[in-house]
């Protein structure tokens, strides 16, 4: 029995071989669906001289990564030059969880089929060049999108931000649209739909409108981004019961009022406030030093008076500071990298 003769670690590493390679090539339809999505590119980046081997196994194709099954989980073709459109044949393949297009060059639009897949978790085609409007999806199906990362950040997606889509969307962790000419309002049914999000990026669009109160339900939520829209109105007190929040940021927007320490203090988590390039008014909420965790404050060019709060320096973890405040015609600012500092 020469078998019990060969080495221990041998046969382990034989095992572990076996276990970590498919035991069933991808299935002839599975790669009829990758194919199609090959001919629609213009541009496929080398692509044909991997998947038109039908010799081969579509499992072992450039950016494939398959299960134990032989079934595509995986489809990572980043930054690989391509160029034409996105077939809506992905969506055929029913096993597929993660998809990463960024930064290649597509033409049109997102198909809907990407982001109502029924095994889809994590769909990045940012930095894209996709335009026209975001689909709307149906919110009337019996259940759930699993989609729980959406980045599509740095396209030229326009019309009004959809709405209706995210109701559906309860198990969505992070959404990323920041970087688009999107129109419309914030829609107040992201975190009802979305209970567990706890990224929002929708900064450098066109949003107006004012701020939905419905984001102080957003339990989860720690990065919350919608700087340089058009955004009007005050910053509702609701928001601050998103006590989560560790990142808070919408400068350069139109938002006005006076800026409530009461509530502030409940962010207690907050690393970075920037408000900046705003209407506020007011005085300095003396409370902020409260806020021990803050890296990063910004609250330039508003319309804020009084004196800045002595305690400011009490926040020890405080890297940057940038505060503007109106003494007739002259603007004081305050940089710092280190506390403390004085104005």
């Amino acid at each position: 029995m020469h078998f019990f003769n060969v080495p221990t670690a041998v046969l382990q590493l034989f095992v572990l071989l076996i276990l970590a390679s498919p035991t069933t090539a991808c299935t002839k339809q599975e790669k009829c669906y990758l194919l199609r999505f090959l001919a629609g590119l213009s541009r496929d980046g080398g692509l044909a001289t991997s998947w038109r081997d039908s010799s081969t196994d579509c499992c072992e194709w450039l950016g494939i990564t398959c299960n134990g099954d032989g079934a595509v989980t995986e489809v990572s073709l980043a930054s690989r030059g391509l160029e034409g459109r996105i077939s809506r044949s992905l969506a055929d393949l029913t096993s597929l969880l993660h998809v990463n297009l960024s930064y290649n060059s597509f033409s049109g639009g997102l198909p809907p089929e990407l982001m109502s897949s029924r095994s889809i978790i994590v769909l990045d085609v940012s930095f894209c060049q996709l335009n026209g409007p975001l689909p709307e999806l149906p919110s009337l199906v019996t259940t759930d999108w699993p989609l729980q990362v959406l980045n599509i950040s740095s396209n030229q997606f326009s019309s009004e931000f959809p709405s209706a889509t995210w109701k559906m969307m309860k198990n969505l962790i992070a959404l990323n649209a920041s970087n688009n000419s999107f129109t419309g309002q914030i829609p107040s049914s992201l975190c009802l739909g979305s209970p567990s999000l706890a990224l929002l990026d929708l900064c450098y669009n066109q949003l107006s409108g004012d701020i939905p109160t419905a984001l102080g339900d957003c339990s989860k939520l720690k990065v919350l981004k919608v700087g340089h829209n058009n955004l009007s109105g005050t910053l509702p007190v609701e928001i601050f019961c998103a006590t989560s929040l560790e990142y808070l940021s919408f400068p350069n927007n139109a938002l006005q009022g006076e800026l409530d320490g009461a509530h502030i203090v409940k962010l207690s988590n907050l690393l970075t406030l920037d408000l900046g390039g705003n209407s506020f008014s007011g005085n300095f909420p003396e409370s902020i030093d409260q806020l021990r965790r803050l890296e990063e404050l910004h609250l330039g060019s508003n319309k804020m008076s009084g004196e800045l709060p002595s305690t400011l320096s009490n926040c020890t973890h405080l890297k940057t500071t940038l505060i503007s405040r109106s003494t007739t015609s002259v603007e004081i600012w305050a940089i710092s990298t280190s506390p403390p500092f004085k104005v």
